[in-house]
């Protein structure tokens, strides 16, 4: 499948599956209608004969700015066959993204989802001096009164999705052959796309990825993530990630249908119901929720069928950590761990199996049919899947890998394969990266040793566009790329991560602290919805925390504490004690925590961390914004 570019290969897959669905999306009455690849082909060409009509060519940057659809694809596709580059965002990027990313990239021309992507780009016109020509997916009238006070809308060119295939109708018309000849004009060293990062850092960096970059990885990935020709994916994530697109390039590389959902509880179940999708590629905090919707359907449901619910999941999750133990999917980090916990664990593994299989029936079946009758494998990445989140999925028999990788990468390191995940790791390293873990000096650590993750290979980024300075920080002489992560070896080869090593904090007496950990850990609690651990230079840890307001209502409401507002109930003597008990019960020396690591003072948050406030678009923690955001409550943590 190497040296061939993105539109090469869904010509390969059309020629193959021509009349395999490709796409499955909604019409006004909420019904899916498929796409074939051979229709998805032919539009790909006509809006890629539409960008050569309107003198777009080989080499130029295409801004994207549109959320995940299925014209998305057409246009990104579209842009690549020509050996133009996208330059994509998603419809919540603010006016300041698209100034820094649309100039900086020196855009001619952009794509855009609708009105209010147009209306970020009038009012900031002056910061746009090439951008001339907009193409929209859902078209309106750009000599509308309104817009006219927001700027000058004479300035551009605007086409509508429709109006662009139709001019690259006539042109492949017009010119026969002359769309499929600059197709395979393209090489796979081409930038295929420059995705700026989300910023949990502050400084956005535009990276140049290759086709090849994209294409080196599909093979490898094709045998740890499992799909069939006419099966379908569900795909809710932006598409701008690379996570995303690289799990869309996996679906078409397997000749599989996208069905375009939203990350939306009850449109996805419902989705789901509909369509029985085979893969549902997806991040943490989706995994998360859907983890906690079960859970509280169940003490919704109380009495006889929450005491089974609780009693097999218990029982579930024992069996399951023996089961690993005897088929060696538990990380080892010393030989004699190979040989003793299959003996040790054999046992309990045997007088679990009953107990187990009538949990199964009883309780696991029904929870699985939620995801569908088709239903194979789950891949969770763009950010730590929490180690109770993974081990229930575990108990309850739905497969969910989880993947490593960044956007510089293209993205993927690594991911646990479906035929033999190891628990608790993303995985052996696909075959064309090869990783190491070194530490401050750069010398390679041995096996079970934490350190920074340095990562080579061909998916690694050609570079930052128009930053060699940043490209020379971060890809050292040898092509090794530092990835700024924390994590360490199994014994045979497997990653298990600890953070970032810039989100490390350091106490005054010269203690290192990884936070994420402890985030997650004290995530495990039902009363706590989010958390970020904070200290850097102080005496000790504290926390900020975001209350889960069902479950603190239901508490308050159990132990007849009344308040007039959530806001009110936070301050009660009651429910700071509540969260002492639970910070006290999750962070101690018996699951594995230090002393200094434990949390000493901590604030309660009433309101949820939003996407582009305290969120990256990945619902990564912008620990940047925190400081800044929640500087008084910070600063009354650590007062004296």
């Amino acid at each position: 499948m190497n040296d061939i570019t993105m539109p090469q290969l869904l010509q390969q897959i059309t020629k193959k599956y021509p009349n395999i669905a490709a796409q499955y999306s909604k019409n006004e009455r909420g019904d899916f209608i498929p796409l074939s690849y051979s229709d998805v082909f032919d539009r790909v060409l006509s809006f890629a004969g539409g960008l050569l009509s309107l003198g777009i060519t080989r080499g130029d940057r295409v801004g994207l700015i549109a959320d995940n659809r299925k014209e998305w694809y057409h246009a990104s596709m579209g842009i690549m066959a020509i050996g133009a580059a996208d330059v994509p965002r998603g419809c919540d990027a603010t006016e300041q993204d698209l100034v820094r990313i649309l100039s900086f990239a020196e855009c001619t021309a952009a794509v855009i989802e609708n009105r209010d992507q147009f209306i970020k780009i009038l009012k900031n016109q002056p910061q746009f001096p090439l951008l001339k020509t907009l193409i929209v997916f859902d078209p309106f009238d750009i000599q509308d009164e309104e817009l006219k006070t927001k700027g000058d809308t004479s300035r551009f060119t605007m086409y509508s999705y429709n109006e662009i295939i139709e001019r690259g109708m006539a042109y492949r018309k017009e010119h026969p052959e002359a769309v499929e000849q600059e197709l395979e004009k393209g090489g796979d060293t081409e930038v295929a796309t420059i995705i700026f990062t989300s910023g949990t850092t502050g400084e956005p960096k535009g990276v140049m990825l290759t086709h090849k970059n994209f294409i080196v990885q599909l093979d490898d990935l094709k045998t740890r993530v499992i799909l069939y020709p006419g099966e379908k994916a569900i795909v809710v994530l932006p598409v701008w990630h690379s996570f995303e697109r690289l799990c869309e390039y996996v679906i078409l590389a397997s000749a599989a249908g996208m069905v375009y959902s939203k990350p939306v509880g009850s449109i996805l179940l419902a989705d789901i119901a509909k369509t029985n999708p085979a893969l549902f590629p997806s991040v943490p905090r989706i995994w998360e929720s859907v983890y906690t919707g079960v859970f509280k359907a169940m003490k919704q449901a109380g009495g006889i069928k929450q005491k089974l619910f609780n009693f097999f999941v218990a029982v579930g999750l024992f069996h399951a950590h023996h089961a690993r133990n005897v088929k060696g999917l538990n990380p080892h980090f010393v030989f004699y761990t190979k040989i003793t916990r299959p003996i040790v664990s054999f046992i309990p593994y045997l007088l679990t199996l009953p107990l187990y299989a009538l949990g199964n029936v009883l309780v696991f079946k029904k929870i699985r049919t939620k995801l569908g009758t088709s239903f194979r494998q789950g891949v969770s990445g763009g950010g730590a899947l929490p180690p109770n989140i993974d081990a229930f999925f575990w108990a309850i028999g739905v497969s969910v890998t989880e993947g490593y990788g960044l956007t510089e990468t293209a993205p993927v390191v690594s991911v646990r394969p479906l035929g033999r995940p190891v628990f608790g790791t993303i995985g052996k390293p696909l075959s064309c990266t090869t990783v190491k873990i070194v530490d401050d000096n750069g010398k390679e650590l041995p096996v079970g040793q934490l350190g920074t993750v340095m990562i080579r290979g061909t998916s690694v980024m050609k570079r930052y566009y128009k930053r060699q300075d940043l490209t020379d920080a971060v890809i050292d002489k040898d092509g090794w790329f530092d990835s700024g992560d924390l994590g360490f070896k199994t014994l045979d080869g497997e990653l298990i991560l600890r953070g970032r090593k810039k989100d490390t904090i350091v106490l005054r007496g010269g203690e290192n602290i990884e936070p994420v950990p402890i985030e997650m850990k004290l995530q495990e609690s039902s009363f706590i919805a989010q958390a970020v651990v904070l200290g850097q230079d102080q005496r000790f840890l504290g926390a900020l925390i975001v209350a889960d307001e069902t479950e603190v209502k239901s508490y308050a409401a159990e132990q007849g504490i009344l308040a007039a507002s959530f806001e009110e109930l936070l301050v009660k003597p009651e429910i700071k004690k509540l969260f002492e008990q639970q910070i006290a019960s999750l962070i101690n020396h018996e699951n594995g925590f230090k002393l200094f690591e434990r949390i000493n003072r901590f604030a309660l948050l009433a309101k949820p961390f939003e996407a582009g406030v305290e969120l990256s678009a990945k619902q990564d923690i912008m620990r940047y914004k925190i400081t800044t955001l929640y500087s008084k409550q910070i600063d009354t943590l650590f007062a004296d």
